[in-house]
């Protein structure tokens, strides 16, 4: 038989075995109000099939999921799934005014995506207002039948989502923030898969439990759900072998502690090889920025090993709040697994070279207002001096497809419009640097090209680590550092080999980072810092990525259920 001819069968063999392995996966989600008991108190939240955290997807790498969302909560929705690629279903992608206008309360949209080419821990939450305090899940992607893991196969795996909780509607915090200018109240308390644990002295609180049998060795997927905090995550008494971020696999790391950033999953093998007992998980906050009021609190789960006789847990020694080396130190040592099978190649040539300053700033209070922002002024944040706007009646995607002029301009700068001692805390309240325009800018690329961003952290008014999310792709983070970026011995840093990959970045405080991808996905892609209280301030923009002129590389039109403004 020829080559060609023993090619062509391969192929088709491939295919059907690719074709019967996948599935579809179908359910509904039902958002509404929930009266749940935290803290001795009743409290109305909004959820999903009436429980929190909402309900975890469990797929296999090529399934096809379509989620039937009914909005029956008083609230506009939308659900972002956060970290999925959305190939030629853009329209799924959830955050809203950016591909969709939003599920209005008593409507209904149904999410349809395809898994291929991902497998790990991502997760999905609300991407509207601040509704993701308590509207948010796991999406666990399995390998599909037949094919591994790329590491011992665990006993048995469990999913920790870690959260924040505030005594109040979020929704009425953000827009309470909103309407005076100034930062908003922090939140009361931290979760573990939705309970505060007992590290909290309230009767009506309940602590996750995970029980482990000694010897075995158990895959946990960690997720920080929270809105503004990053965390310290430890296991008293126990080593972490991290083997996954971002549903991107890594060489094996070990290590006692994590950092995850809001939007951030970590994998990691557990070993239950400690004396029979009970051990703390705890998670508290990384609190970079200095000098800002934080909540200071840990929240709590109980690993118990079986025939456990002790009655009090082993509590972990967790790093001090601000301990920067210790989070650097975690987030730079990550490397990638080149032989997944998913491992993409560094793209070794750059289209579009850009350098991004962000952090935080001010607008304008506006004309007869009063605002309680920093000298009366609106609190605001920006990349390149640009504060993002989300447009009010049509969303990003949907202009771009209908060719809507005036909703959005393509000149979002690829340098900062002055050029400083970025990260001199004398520069903190330099009022020539803080205020900002509002904009609704995006970055326009050709399909295919490869783009290259320096994130610069400034140190206007306040330093700290911002954890970066790109929606649509993964990307490969080249390096990172402190103090200002040093094009010439700074890129000497750069990793082409094994970088991690990732979808969301802590972008060091005071310091610097820079990722590399291939813009191969056309559509409107948000970018912006994970920490919910930045986003409405405008720290962020999107990538327009044009079409590429093959069926395959062009943006579908809008499924017919699509939301209308």
């Amino acid at each position: 038989m020829a080559l060609s001819s023993l090619w062509a069968v391969g192929l088709v063999v491939a295919l059907s075995f690719l074709t019967a392995s996948a599935d579809i996966v179908e359910t509904s989600f039902h958002v509404k109000n929930l009266t749940v008991n935290r803290f001795c108190q009743d409290q109305v939240i909004t959820a999903v099939n009436g429980s929190l955290p909402g309900p975890t997807l469990r797929v296999k790498e090529g399934d096809t999921v379509v989620v039937h969302v009914f909005n029956k909560s008083p609230y506009n929705l939308t659900i972002h799934w956060h970290g999925v690629f959305q190939r030629l279903t853009q329209w799924a992608d959830g955050p809203e005014f950016v591909t969709q206008c939003p599920i209005r309360p008593g409507g209904n949209y149904t999410y349809r995506f395809n898994l291929t080419g991902q497998e790990g821990t991502l997760w999905w939450h609300a991407h509207s207002q601040w509704l993701r305090a308590t509207v948010y899940g796991a999406l666990i992607i399995r390998p599909r039948d037949g094919q591994k893991y790329p590491f011992v196969k665990p006993y048995r795996e469990d999913t920790i989502m870690l959260g924040e909780w505030w005594n109040a509607d979020p929704n009425e915090v953000e827009s309470s923030a909103l309407a005076t200018g100034r930062a908003p109240v922090n939140s009361d308390a931290y979760t573990v898969n939705g309970w505060p644990g007992d590290m909290n002295t309230c009767r009506s609180n309940i602590t996750y439990r995970l029980d482990v049998v000694p010897g075995r060795t158990y895959l946990l997927r960690i997720i920080n759900a929270a809105l503004n905090t990053q965390f310290f995550f430890k296991i008293a008494n126990h080593n972490l072998t991290v083997v996954a971020v971002d549903a991107a696999y890594t060489n094996p790391f070990q290590t006692d502690v994590l950092v995850l950033g809001p939007g951030q999953t970590t994998d990691v093998l557990l070993t239950a090889n400690q004396s029979p007992g009970l051990y703390y998980m705890a998670a508290q906050p990384y609190n970079s920025a200095v000098g800002v009021p934080f909540n200071d609190n840990s929240t709590t789960a109980i690993l118990a090993y079986q025939n456990a006789i002790q009655t009090t847990p082993i509590l972990p020694a967790l790093p001090a709040f601000n301990d920067t080396p210790t989070a650097f130190t975690f987030s730079s040592n990550l490397t990638g697994l080149v032989t997944s099978p998913f491992w993409s190649p560094v793209p070794q040539t750059v289209d579009e070279n850009m350098f991004i300053t962000m952090g935080l700033g001010l607008s304008e209070c506006g004309a007869n207002q009063t605002c309680q922002g920093i000298f009366a002024q609106r609190m605001a944040a920006s990349m390149n001096n640009h504060s993002f706007v989300l447009p009010p009646r049509i969303s990003l995607l949907e202009a771009f497809f209908r060719n809507v002029s005036g909703v959005y301009t393509t000149d979002f700068p690829d340098q900062p419009p002055s050029v400083f001692d970025y990260t001199n805390i004398n520069n903190t309240f330099n009022q020539s640097l803080l205020m900002t325009p509002k904009l609704t800018s995006v970055k326009k690329v050709k399909f295919n090209s490869t783009v290259q961003i320096v994130f610069q952290n400034t140190a206007l008014i306040g330093i700290e680590n911002h954890p970066m999310h790109l929606h649509g792709f993964n990307f490969h983070v080249l390096a990172q550092g402190f103090g200002n970026y040093d094009p010439v011995n700074d890129s000497r840093k750069f990793n082409f080999v094994n970088p991690q990959e990732r979808n969301t970045l802590g972008v060091p405080v005071g310091g610097w980072a820079v990722i590399r991808f291939r813009a191969n996905n056309p559509g409107v892609w948000f970018i912006h810092c994970h920490l919910e209280v930045h986003l409405p301030w405008g720290l962020g923009t999107a990538f327009l990525v044009e079409n590429g002129g093959t069926a395959e590389s062009t943006l579908p039109p809008p499924p017919a259920d699509f939301p209308q403004c």
